[in-house]
């Protein structure tokens, strides 16, 4: 079979590896420590993309493990080795992220594993460094953006003004209008920002930022044409970001899903994080993951609208009726449901008990993949 020598190197290389971690005690040195944390990383490096999840859970274990009796040197040329991965196991990219600020820059910069919620609590609790690296990531969301402007000096707010990639909600275009009244760097950056909606916010802002306000206002870049285009650019990219899906942000929301998962903290309150702030991606990610189904099973479901069968699992999971709303309105169908669309599928959902639900989706389980042994065979 081909590939087959290739996966017995692959398997028998982490066996050793493993073996290696396993008889490692205290009395051993830190070089054969940092040799073995190395070593671990770039295995998993090369493997990552076909471990299955307890695969993963046992590399996180080893490795974070390992980082608590390694050098700097070792854990920074980890950070490296993991920042690009699209499925990193979790826990011990959270725990090297909130490292030093030499092993966590590269995680900070470019990891997609690492949730806005773990962002937004390495924004609250470690340095402005830190905080700079956070705010040139390539995509910053609002809840990221707020947290650096409540938490961070001058260095990291100036960042993320300039930041193009970085979404700033209204309530922290407030507050940098707030900042820009006593800092002219951040006033001067907030003028280049085409996608803050100045006019209407001037009522609600405070004395300190008036002045900074009043030259926005009265500036040309109110009544440039070509300004006033890229405003409503904006606009109607974040209106359209409401519905439909994105292959792009489905793969960075279940990696992070999953990342989650191997934190063990995959649970009701995640999901109730998520369709709170209308992360529609990781909802439909972590339904998913929590289903045990396979992410190309709910895609179809939402590329379908087929509102029968998320109702059906979503009953079968247990979540309580005002969760399964929220939900059905977060997710990022191909088209978004409207009022009587919302209606008919609540209806649907209290009309079905949780146990036949379950019934329901076991039978349907057991179909699927005696359907898909029929055809491999």
């Amino acid at each position: 079979m081909p590939g087959s020598s290739g996966m017995q190197e692959m398997d028998e290389g982490t066996t050793r590896a493993f073996s290696s971690f396993r008889v490692l005690n205290g009395d051993s040195n830190i070089t054969e420590r940092d040799q073995l944390f190395r070593n671990m990383a770039q295995l998993y490096s090369y493997v990552s993309d076909r471990c299955d999840d307890e695969q993963v859970a046992q590399y996180d274990e080893v490795l974070c493990q390992l980082a608590e009796l390694v050098e700097t040197e070792a854990r920074a040329h980890v950070a490296k080795l993991l920042a690009p991965l699209d499925r990193a196991p979790g826990m011990v990219v959270v725990k090297l992220a909130n490292d030093d600020f030499s092993v966590a820059q590269p995680l900070l910069e470019f990891s997609n594993v690492l949730s806005d919620d773990d962002l937004i609590d390495i924004v609250s609790r470690q340095s402005e460094a830190h905080r700079v690296a956070i705010a040139g990531r390539a995509s910053v969301p609002e809840r990221v953006g707020e947290a650096i402007v409540a938490h961070g000096g001058s260095q990291s707010v100036v960042r993320l003004v300039r930041n193009e990639g970085a979404s700033i909600a209204p309530a922290t275009a407030i507050r940098l209008a707030e900042r820009a009244g006593t800092d002219p760097e951040i006033a001067s950056d907030l003028r280049g920002r085409a996608d803050i909606d100045w006019k209407g916010l001037s009522g609600q802002i405070s004395a300190t930022g008036a002045k900074f306000l009043e030259n926005m206002i009265g500036s040309s870049i109110a009544l440039d044409p070509s300004t006033i285009g890229k405003v409503n650019a904006v606009v109607y990219n974040r209106m359209r970001n409401r519905a439909g899906f994105s292959s792009q942000e489905w793969k960075v929301a279940y990696n992070q899903v999953k990342a989650l998962s191997d934190r063990k903290q995959l649970d009701e309150r995640a999901l109730l994080r998520f369709a709170r702030f209308g992360y529609g991606h990781h909802t439909a990610a972590a339904a998913t993951v929590l289903l045990r189904v396979s992410p190309e099973v709910f895609v179809k479901w939402l590329a379908m609208q087929d509102y029968v069968a998320v109702t059906v699992a979503l009953r079968a999971m247990g979540v309580s009726p005002d969760l399964f709303d929220a939900m059905v309105a977060t997710l990022p169908w191909r088209d978004m449901p409207t009022e009587a669309d919302r209606t008919n599928v609540r209806a649907r959902f209290e009309a079905i008990t949780q146990d036949e639900a379950e019934e329901i989706f076991e039978l349907w389980r057991a179909h699927s993949f005696r359907r898909r042994s029929s055809a491999e065979a």
